[in-house]
């Protein structure tokens, strides 16, 4: 990789504080907008994807990640669509899970290719890993992937806890009358496998044909009512610094969280950016302020200082939170997987 300069003698670290008081200390980055899967709430059938000549190359997602952990950010998790989809993918990892200050090293992915890559992860450094499961009938699994077979998945699953990482999570978006019957399953499928879980309400991103999102709208509370029915909760503190609300089954090491923009929003402790695959720093999961960190990157291939000002500047933009409504058509086009999921 090229040496950049990034006058951090002269410029200390600074911390990244929006107009709101909120320290941002979490970074989000897509590596891709292409997947190997194509769920139903995250894209449509039909996909137009970002031409790979317009992706960040992995040495400039490399030169944005160490500036952020200059400027404080203490965790970045890397996202997609699906990132170990990205060629030499594994590159970004060693480079990223060097940086010093950077103490929270974590993947989102839907486990299909981990059996290749689980062991090269761990040794870069990722500390967690959360695997994308919604359900455990293998039809059930194809339907809402649309190609996908469940069996890869689960072999991700068991790949990943081989290697051992410190955590292990699911992440599953629940539907109504799609899933919600499954939620004690996959509790009960974590518990025996010693891992976590979050359940998801539906970010309203991008026009999906499949379901109506009102009508396929389960609330966290109702989901939290399905596994008291079955299970002690205990409300718990514990933070993974994201936006997930966690308690504890009695008895157990095993924490579920809810994810809940629409019942519990979580706006008021937001301490996220998201970068998109092709450079945009996104300050808001649901809005649309952001900045054109790629145009800043290849104007200054050299020098890391306006990457850092802009970065720092960007603050300034990142609006008070999002305006999810399950009710009307949405207001971004943007779907997730273009996003970072």
């Amino acid at each position: 990789m090229h040496e950049t300069q990034t006058d951090s003698a002269s410029h200390p670290a600074t911390p990244l504080v929006d107009r709101y008081g909120r320290q941002i200390k979490y970074l989000r980055i897509s590596v891709t907008d292409r997947c190997d899967l194509r769920c139903v709430y995250c894209m449509s059938e039909e996909m137009q994807f970002v031409p790979r000549s317009q992706l960040l190359t992995l040495e400039e997602l490399q030169r944005i990640g160490q500036t952020f952990v200059e400027l404080g950010v203490n965790k970045i998790r890397i996202t997609g669509g699906e990132p170990l989809t990205r060629r030499n993918i594994i590159q970004l990892f060693d480079s990223l899970g060097q940086l010093d200050g950077l103490n929270d090293f974590t993947l989102t992915t839907n486990g299909t290719l981990l059996p290749q890559y689980a062991a090269a992860l761990k040794r870069a450094g990722v500390t967690r890993i959360n695997i994308s499961l919604d359900t455990l009938k293998p039809d059930r699994f194809h339907e809402i992937t649309r190609v996908g077979e469940l069996r890869r998945t689960l072999d991700g699953i068991e790949a990943a806890r081989t290697v051992g990482f410190k955590r292990i999570k699911i992440n599953s978006v629940i539907l109504k009358n799609r899933n919600h019957d499954e939620v004690n399953d996959l509790v009960q499928f974590t518990l025996d496998r010693g891992m976590d879980i979050s359940f998801i309400e539906e970010m309203p991103l991008g026009i999906i044909s499949e379901h109506n999102r009102a009508d396929a709208y389960y609330s966290s509370d109702q989901i939290l009512q399905d596994i008291e029915k079955q299970h002690s909760l205990i409300p718990t503190t514990e933070t993974t610094g994201g936006p997930s609300r966690y308690y504890r089954i009695d008895g157990t090491d095993t924490r579920i969280g809810f994810i809940s923009p629409h019942s519990h929003n979580f706006c008021d402790s937001c301490n996220r950016v998201r970068l998109t695959a092709e450079g945009r720093l996104l300050l808001c999961l649901g809005q649309e302020h952001s900045v054109d960190l790629r145009r800043i990157l290849r104007a200054y291939p050299l020098d890391n200082r306006p990457l850092r000002e802009a970065i720092i500047q960007s603050m300034d933009i990142k609006p008070k939170g999002h305006d999810f409504d399950l009710t009307s058509q949405p207001v971004l086009f943007r779907h997730m997987n273009a996003t970072g999921g």
